[in-house]
């Protein structure tokens, strides 16, 4: 009995001595970056390099964030409706398909301001910065930073705060000492249909994933992308940067054009309480897609695109209109000085009694 209990006793401490080889080894792995998108390109900056994919259309720039643990992939079918009118670029995240993947840095802050360095060295400004979930918090962070960058925000399915998310157990799990590191070691040798399965919250219940990318297995491919160090840290950036100041209060105070997009069958967020806080950002206007999940980019592109569209124009036609008001109040003002200078230098008419005025009765 005694010497059963040795063997367990041993078994288990190898187990853990495992389990603690594995997280030192998971946790140290960095990746550089590298295209893995034909006709993508690496762009440096002082957090890290970014691979961003640039149609180089004259329209107004349209920038494309995609989600956590996700890719520029997820735009793959909205991206060209888009890019008809637009200069659509499509970014991947620090951490996340073919950009610099750290031993540290995620803080929503830095992934901001790579965003934001990288499109300045690509000549984007006055752009419509559209964020799926983790990318909205991007979006919001990337308009708080460089105002005359991210002039609109678009943001698709991402809540205020974490307070409203609800996340399976097994994404729970992945973020846990010792067992996230081993969840991560499997994503590596597990079934491509287990993998797969760990994405099921991020649409709709009947939608079928693989329809909705030209690589049915990109969702496997993304999450074998991610470190693990990656995986864990953009996930506690996310959710810090909220919890010190939800979104809809961070996008009132900057007083930015919004557009918040959820699809109605939104597995993560419960989409009527997650879009109610954005109705109190002035201006901010909401769409419930029907019959989508948490991804209306992925499962009905051609609806999302039309309301971008439609936001885009509605923005710039508000803004023409206020620049309209502005230049009319100013000249306005013009005139009422020029009215005022005039007054002031016309010579004075003599009152009666003084000298070249009429004396009384006359």
């Amino acid at each position: 009995m005694r010497r059963g209990l040795k063997v367990t006793l041993v078994v288990l401490v190898g187990l853990v001595a495992l389990l603690l080889l594995n997280a030192v080894a998971v946790n140290n792995t960095t990746r550089d970056a590298e295209v893995d998108v034909d006709g993508a390109e690496l762009v440096e900056t002082s957090s890290g390099t970014l691979q961003i994919l640039d149609t180089g259309g004259t329209g107004s720039p349209v920038v494309l964030i995609h989600g956590y643990t996700g890719s520029m992939h997820w735009f793959q079918e909205l991206a060209p409706l888009l890019a008809a009118e637009h200069r659509v670029l499509s970014v991947d995240l620090l951490g996340h398909g073919g950009s610099d993947k750290p031993g540290a840095g995620y803080e929503i802050t830095d992934q901001a301001s790579a965003m934001a360095e990288a499109l300045a060295k690509l000549g984007v400004s006055d752009a419509t910065v559209v964020g799926h979930s983790l990318g909205g918090t991007v979006a919001t962070a990337v308009a708080e930073q460089s105002p005359e960058l991210a002039t609109r925000i678009v943001i698709i399915d991402q809540a205020p705060d974490d307070d409203y998310e609800d996340l399976s157990f097994t994404a729970e799990l992945g973020s846990q000492p010792l067992i996230g590191p081993a969840l991560q070691r499997l994503t590596e040798i597990a079934p491509n249909s287990a993998v797969r399965a760990q994405y099921d919250q991020a649409f709709a219940p009947d939608f079928n994933m693989a329809s909705g990318f030209e690589n049915p297995d990109q969702v496997v491919d993304d999450l074998r992308e991610m470190t693990y160090t990656a995986f864990v840290d953009v996930s506690e950036a996310e959710s810090d940067y909220s919890s010190a100041r939800s979104l809809d209060d961070r996008l009132s105070a900057i007083e930015v054009p919004v557009l918040v997009v959820f699809g109605s069958e939104d597995q993560i967020y419960d989409a009527e309480e997650a879009i109610a806080p954005f109705t109190d950002v002035p201006g901010a206007q909401t769409e419930v897609i029907e019959g989508v999940g948490h991804s209306p980019n992925v499962e009905n592109p051609e609806r999302t695109a039309i309301l971008i569209e439609g936001f885009i124009a509605r923005s710039r036609a508000a803004a023409r209109a206020e620049r309209r008001a502005r230049a009319a109040k100013a000249a306005k003002q013009r005139a009422a000085r020029r009215a005022a200078r005039a007054r002031a230098r016309a010579p004075t008419k003599p009152k009666a009694g003084q000298p070249g005025g009429q004396k009384p009765g006359q």
